[in-house]
């Protein structure tokens, strides 16, 4: 049996590395880059023929590869695809939207909270809000920097795909017994692993990331693969509206899905099928799922030494501020 198994997984594997990348959706097909808008590919999609659709839609902030609209357009914009990509998905289908916050001057507006009542409203049912935690972005002046984007993850029905062993983190108590009780002595964790709960700190793609490219705002694959591995199962379908550079068509194949995304940006749609490509080939550079986050402090780097007198520095900072010290003698 087990060796049956086996050579499901080969001839999968096998028929994914030989594929092609297409450019219109087939039930037939393996990956699928679409140059254009997400409706029009969402359109020819089969009713309930994907497993997961994963995307991070614009913020609507003014990048460059979207329009800014008002917020009430925007809602309006995606309630349109959040509609066709229920229709898509399987009753034990899930969707991932990941965002961030939108700003209207000054103010921010998290956007899971405006977008939720979107899918609920179309009878999905909210399983995890998750936080995607990262410590590298744009610093503010007025307000704490934002360090954190959420992914509000939602399911069709109360029978759907979860595959928690495959995404178990390390114990962080490994030996841990149960001291008392019918099972006293015996090992009080899952030797697989803890769920990692909902909170997850990966590092974001970053000028010294080794997936960056000229894309603004990039997935980190082991991101993806995550959600890939946990809510599908090999040879389900992966969606992604709103592709990008193509990761979440990575991180589908690489775990022996098939994948489909759309994206408007020519230059995007290209770099998407080159990464592929690059992933089917077994050149691809990403950060590794279970690779540790930097710790500049255990890694002895010397840019963590400070090169002021010790205790002094925040007291510069008022001595030489005309701004601080004006605040200080009142």
């Amino acid at each position: 049996m087990n060796r049956k198994k086996e050579t499901i997984r080969e001839v999968v594997q096998h028929t994914l590395a030989e594929h092609e990348i297409s450019d219109e959706f087939a039930l037939s097909e393996h990956v699928v880059v679409y140059p254009g808008d997400c409706l029009n590919l969402l359109r020819t999609i089969p009713t309930e023929s994907l497993q997961l659709i994963v995307t991070s839609p614009p913020y609507n902030i003014g990048k460059e590869y979207e329009k800014r609209l008002h917020l009430d357009r925007y809602l309006q914009q995606q309630a349109q695809i959040i509609t066709e990509c229920v229709r898509v998905l399987s009753p034990r289908g899930s969707i991932c939207w990941q965002v961030g916050n939108y700003v209207d001057r000054g103010a921010i507006i998290p956007l899971d909270t405006v977008l939720y009542p979107i899918f609920s409203g179309l009878g999905l049912r909210m399983r995890n809000r998750i936080i995607w935690h990262f410590e590298h972005g744009l610093h503010c002046s007025r307000r704490f920097s934002g360090r954190y984007e959420t992914i509000i993850w939602f399911t069709k029905s109360n029978d759907y795909v979860f595959n928690l062993d495959a995404v178990r983190v390390p114990q962080k108590y490994p030996g841990k017994k149960y001291f008392k009780g019918p099972k006293a002595g015996q090992y009080s964790c899952n030797p697989l692993g803890k769920n990692p709960g909902d909170l997850w700190v990966i590092p974001n793609v970053k000028s010294n990331h080794v997936e960056k490219t000229e894309h603004p705002c990039q997935f980190p694959v082991e991101l993806i693969e995550r959600l890939v591995l946990s809510l599908t199962n090999e040879g389900d379908w992966v969606m992604d509206p709103f592709l990008g550079t193509g990761t979440s068509i990575i991180a589908a194949f690489r775990h022996k899905r098939r994948g489909a995304g759309a994206e408007t940006v020519h230059r995007y749609v290209k770099l998407a099928r080159q990464r592929i490509h690059q992933e089917m080939n077994g050149t691809l550079r990403t950060r590794p799922m279970d690779k540790p986050v930097y710790d500049p402090n255990k890694a002895s780097n010397a840019l963590t030494i400070t090169p002021w007198k010790e205790n002094t520095a925040q007291t510069m900072l008022f001595q030489k501020n005309p701004k601080y010290r004006r605040k200080a003698n009142r």
